[in-house]
């Protein structure tokens, strides 16, 4: 992994968890977003990594990068299997054709980054 991406990866992790403060603080409609996002991912017909694998994908096709860096450490703190967020990254390519090449770099470098 190229170190700029490292960076990159940390300074988005540093900004989110300073935002999310922040906005707990001073936003119902952030602490109501959060609420929302809670309700979303908790196990239900579909497990949490499922929902997590399921978000990888779709953030690869909206090349959220922010969302991958998120979304990649939710599903392995889940148990997901280096694999199984591949596979999501690839049906994350397959729906949104090259540009999700593109995207799925910035993915395994995230990856590669909460791997070692």
């Amino acid at each position: 992994m190229e170190n700029l991406d490292k960076d990159k990866i940390e300074k988005l992790v540093k900004t989110r968890k300073k935002a999310h403060s922040f906005y707990m603080k001073k936003s119902k409609v952030y602490q109501s977003f959060v609420d929302m996002e809670q309700n979303t991912y908790k196990d239900g017909t579909l497990s949490k990594k499922q929902k997590e694998l399921i978000a990888i994908g779709i953030s690869v096709v909206i090349d959220c990068e922010s969302c991958m860096e998120w979304h990649i450490k939710q599903a392995l703190d889940d148990g997901a299997s280096e694999n199984e967020i591949i596979e999501a990254i690839e049906v994350g390519i397959e729906m949104s054709g090259g540009p999700g090449t593109a995207s799925a770099r910035f993915a395994m470098n995230v990856l590669e980054y909460y791997k070692k």
